[in-house]
């Protein structure tokens, strides 16, 4: 493989692959499947893994299915720019999905569930600038996702400038952990995210391996349901100060654990104001309990709201639909102080659709909206396949103005407004590497944006 070669793998059983040859940002390597059942059943002969990616820079691997493999379904090490994208990593020994000292890693649209020993995905090793977004993680022995700066493997031992937005993760932690677990992870948004049934913790941010606390940190329109053998909802410990913490749901079904942990190490500029909570708060690391009232006390959540029972905010929670019930006190309660961070929910509805910003992962759409009636069949986020001569886009909506642009800024094309909710890209008389993306509503909101590559 040389930079800009393209793999395209047809439907079968194989074993995995390792690569140590990198692409570059205008020829990256791709290896994709051409099929719906690609599956990586064996590890590859160079480390204990199904797929290792390592020193090798812009490279993208889609659309596998990497199954009962020793460590790691998707490993990537040592390597900048790698786009792992609508994988399934199911039943494997230690990780679904591992990277260690990864840079602007993109990690999207992928599935990882029932990895033996710890995590789905774990985002190690010092490495900044990751995305991870879109994923689904579930029923695995750790974490849903776990984010470590490990100042002992070298680097500033911090992870800084990550976002992870719009996952579910649900099912995890019997091991213990978190359904999303930060150790060092700095200057990071953290938002549009729906946790629920989880058996550990729900969001933590702290200090163990990393140089420093999980400091300055937004937390923003989470949903986080938490089990009855489940711990704190929110924890924030170890030197975290600094972080910001509006627009969540924190509901906690645990006998008296409950809603967010503070410690005193953290307390410093530390803001959270505008959720919706169960009466049970700490000061002490999760020690004792105090009151809302009381915590209002200390000047935190002096506008939030006592939850409602499950029943009366959520469509449906006992099937895992957490879509808000029409009128619900998280309805329009919110701020826009998450702006410019949160600008769509979870399935990608504009925000805000009423009078003010809902609390929690989804947005209510506002009766006779705009868009309402192009969001009835496709509720869901933009959708990107990449195949042979072209790339198609799904889950658009009526009315949307798709632009796609090279990498030099070139505008490569402009749909207009939509008829359809797909759009078939014709690649056959562009040349191959890297191309981005926006998906612009009828009404101004650029509701999606991305990158693809067009195969050679």
């Amino acid at each position: 493989m040389v930079a800009g070669d393209s793999v395209l793998v047809e439907d079968g059983e194989y074993t995995g692959f390792d690569l140590r040859t990198g692409g570059t940002q205008v020829m990256p390597i791709v290896f994709s499947s051409y099929g719906d059942s690609v599956n990586i059943t064996e590890r590859n002969s160079v480390t204990p893994d199904g797929i290792n990616i390592e020193n090798a820079d812009w490279v993208v691997v889609d659309g596998f299915k990497v199954t009962g493999i020793e460590r790691a379904g998707i490993r990537v090490a040592v390597s900048e720019h790698v786009t792992v994208r609508s994988n399934t990593c199911d039943r494997n020994g230690r990780w679904g999905i591992f990277t260690g000292f990864a840079d602007y890693a993109l990690v999207e649209d992928n599935e990882c569930s029932y990895s033996g020993q710890e995590h789905g995905i774990y985002f190690s090793n010092s490495a900044d600038h990751p995305i991870i977004r879109r994923n689904v993680s579930h029923h695995n022995n750790g974490c849903g996702i776990h984010m470590n700066g490990d100042e002992s493997m070298g680097g500033d031992g911090l992870i800084t400038d990550a976002v992870i937005e719009s996952n579910i993760i649900f099912e995890n932690g019997h091991g213990g952990g978190s359904g999303i677990n930060c150790d060092g992870v700095a200057e990071s948004a953290i938002y549009n995210n729906l946790l629920y049934m989880n058996h550990a913790s729900g969001i933590s941010l702290y200090r163990i391996d990393a140089s420093g606390g999980s400091s300055n940190d937004k937390v923003f329109n989470n949903t986080v349901v938490n089990a009855e053998d489940g711990r704190w909802c929110l924890n924030i410990n170890s030197g975290s100060t600094g972080d910001t913490v509006y627009n969540n749901i924190f509901i906690n079904l645990h006998a008296w654990r409950g809603a967010v942990s503070l410690d005193s190490s953290s307390a410093d500029y530390f803001f959270s104001d505008r959720n919706i909570l169960v009466d049970r708060m700490s000061t002490d690391g999760g020690n004792t309990v105090i009151s809302l009232s009381e915590w209002r006390g200390l000047g935190f959540d002096t506008n939030s709201l006592l939850a409602d029972s499950l029943d009366s905010l959520f469509q449906d929670w006992a099937t895992s639909d957490y879509h808000l019930v029409e009128g619900c006190q998280a309805v329009d309660t919110g701020t826009d102080l998450v702006l410019p961070v949160v600008q769509f929910d979870l399935d990608g509805v504009a925000r805000p659709q009423g009078l003010g910003f809902d609390i929690g992962a989804y947005e209510r759409e506002a009766v006779g909206a705009e868009e309402d009636d192009a969001m009835s069949d496709h509720p869901g986020r933009v959708r990107v396949s990449v195949a042979r001569s072209s790339v198609y886009f799904s889950n658009l909506r009526v009315g949307d103005v798709l632009r796609i642009y090279d990498v030099s800024g070139g505008l490569r094309v402009d749909t207009g407004g939509l008829s359809a909710s797909v759009y078939n890209w014709d690649t056959n008389q562009v040349p191959g590497g890297v191309y981005f993306y926006e998906v612009e509503s009828r009404s101004g909101r650029v509701r999606a944006t991305g990158k693809t590559v067009v195969l050679r």
